[in-house]
């Protein structure tokens, strides 16, 4: 292990840019996968590809958690000089990344009917649907195991190779869906075929990116990578990002059916500027995992004083992009509506509720910050435990609010959940810290 490096903006950046520009792809193959199927004509291929693509990334999501709980585990072994713990975590997280893909592909004549009758849709479009996810769930494993790979390479901070990985598969997925379905004529099993791939040649370019670790003979010591200590260790830390996660999906997805009563233009409006959040996080995401991997490093050299200047770095580069970003919002908003919908009602009513959309970015930094700290740290009891009570305030928020002040008051509650998840974890800061030493 070389000597640790200081923390410096630097450091930082170069760890955060590569992270904000993969994610600049995300939405793109989105916008590409409903494009192409948006040419053949016919609504139903549309919403084949966005009901089964929904039901699958649910799925995937569920071990999102593997992406957060490597990187904070390696990044702290890191920081400990023990690259034979860091590189069996790679090891650990690649097979419970296949291992639950294998495990979608097994049941999936159990998990699709569920996954239909939460989010019902017509015969047409469900039997494409199920067309689709049939051959794309094939790439699961790949999937999945990619999140352990891509956990892994951030901690060590090679998001560079993040990027290179990012910008390969979404840009083989976006030849390939043109090739297939405008090219070949083969509609949404195409869509389906074109992820297939991208994601398994992806896990192929993640695993060669990860070449040095298959390099050294850690990866397959596997008394380590088995140790009973060190696998209920990772087990405890993902068990709580993921319970941690839930408790933040179901204030997002109750969001969306509190604004289903308030109306269908404001359902809508709010679909609409929910959009400007995603965009603001997937660009705050680099930033924060810049804290991961720099408290981890810290956390494992048990070194408060480069913990502190991590998160501080981290956090004050965080704040200079939020402010851009409300100006932004501010400046641009309206136009932005614009483009993203024809209906003059829908148009009026988000100009409404832009405001909140100003205010977002400004309230929601310390939440995704300390998120990162926290991650990076491994203090993921309090992560939970924190993000509990700040479901039960946000529900108590909309409760009071919504009924006085309508659409309104459902926007406010949403902003006092992101100002309770930054009071609460940041009351559990300083404890944070003191761990650094022990």
């Amino acid at each position: 292990m070389s000597r640790p490096r200081e923390v410096t903006h630097k450091r930082v950046l170069g760890i955060a840019l590569p992270i904000v520009l993969s994610n600049a792809t995300v939405p793109l193959l989105g916008l590409v996968d409903t494009g192409v199927v948006g040419q053949l004509g016919d609504p139903v291929p549309i919403g084949a590809v966005a009901i089964g693509a929904i039901i699958l990334s649910a799925l995937y999501w569920m071990f999102g958690f593997l992406r957060m709980g490597t990187t904070g585990l390696t990044s702290q072994a890191l920081g400990a000089g023990d690259q034979p713990e860091a590189d069996a975590l790679l090891s650990r997280a690649l097979i419970i990344g296949i291992g639950g893909g294998l495990a979608i592909v097994v049941l999936q004549w159990l998990i699709f009917p569920v996954g239909f009758w939460i989010s019902p849709a017509s015969p047409e479009v469900e039997t494409l649907a199920r067309e689709y996810m049939s051959i794309r769930v094939w790439s699961a494993p790949a999937a999945i195991g990619l999140f352990g790979i891509t956990g892994w390479l951030i901690a060590t901070e090679r998001t560079r190779a993040v990027l290179v990985l990012q910008v390969w598969m979404n840009g083989l997925n976006i030849a390939l869906n043109f090739l297939f379905v405008l090219g070949f004529g083969w509609g949404v099993p195409g869509v389906a075929i074109a992820s297939l791939l991208a994601e398994c040649s992806g896990l192929a370019l993640g695993l060669w990116l990860c070449r040095d670790a298959f390099g050294r003979a850690f990866w397959k010591d596997w008394a380590r990578v088995f140790d009973r200590v060190r696998l209920l260790r990772m087990a405890a830390v993902n068990r709580d990002i993921l319970l941690r996660s839930l408790c933040l999906e179901a204030i997002f997805v109750s969001f969306l059916f509190y604004g289903a009563r308030a109306g269908d233009v404001p359902l809508a409006a709010n679909q609409v500027l929910i959009q400007f959040l995603h965009v603001t996080a997937y660009a705050l995401d680099g930033f924060a995992f810049a804290a991961e991997t720099l408290v981890g490093h810290a956390m494992g050299a048990r070194n408060r004083t480069r913990l502190r200047r991590a998160a501080l770095m981290a956090t004050q580069w965080s704040a200079a992009i939020v402010v851009l970003f409300s100006l932004c919002i501010l400046a641009f908003g309206g136009a932005v509506i614009d483009l993203m919908t024809t209906s003059d009602e829908v148009r009026a009513a988000a100009r409404i509720y832009l405001p909140w959309m100003v205010l977002a970015p400004v309230l929601g930094v310390g939440a995704w910050m300390l998120d990162g700290i926290f991650i990076g740290a491994t203090r993921t009891v309090d992560m939970r435990n924190m993000m509990a009570i700040t479901t039960v305030i946000y529900i108590l928020a909309v409760w009071a609010l919504m009924p006085i002040f309508g659409n309104h008051g459902l926007w406010a509650s949403l902003m006092v959940s992101f100002v309770a998840r930054t009071i609460t974890l940041g009351l559990r800061y300083p404890a944070l810290e003191r761990a650094a030493e022990r």
